[in-house]
């Protein structure tokens, strides 16, 4: 059982997305982004390229730079949104990327560089970020809390 975060944990959701057509049509769609997920001190960077999610790599906050955008959220924050997500087979109102952002001042998606149109792309692809999360419903998870 993959432990969250963990490169082994984003490649089993990585190769679920990889496989499923349904994603395609799901209201996500191609997406052209390089990705960064921040939980406490762990650092992913998660490259979307067409209709799959081409890579997963740990790296150092300062490759956070390096990415369009990153999430950034405390181990217990993440905990939550995916125990929703896999109570319920997708995330509920709560606890969608949507919500999240809407709910925290500065908004859920940020930026180490700066580039207000790399940031856009947070929005323009979320239903595609959100595909990638849902999915994480169909493997079973472990925190390290």
């Amino acid at each position: 059982m993959p432990i969250f975060p963990s490169v082994e944990w984003f490649d089993e959701v990585r190769h679920l997305m990889n496989s499923d057509e349904s994603v395609r049509t799901a209201g996500g769609g191609m997406c052209d982004a390089t990705v960064g997920i921040k939980c406490d001190d762990q650092v992913y960077i998660l490259v979307f390229e067409g209709f799959e999610c081409s890579s997963a790599n740990q790296v150092s906050e300062d490759d956070l730079v390096n990415a369009d955008f990153y999430i950034e959220m405390t181990s217990s924050e993440w905990s939550l949104m995916l125990i929703d997500i896999k109570e319920n087979g997708r995330a509920g109102m709560d606890y969608s990327l949507n919500t999240l952002d809407m709910d925290r001042e500065n908004g859920l998606a940020l930026s180490k560089n700066g580039d207000q149109y790399r940031l856009d792309m947070f929005f323009r692809f979320m239903q595609t970020f959100q595909n990638f999360f849902d999915l994480s419903s169909k493997i079973e998870t472990q925190f390290n809390q």
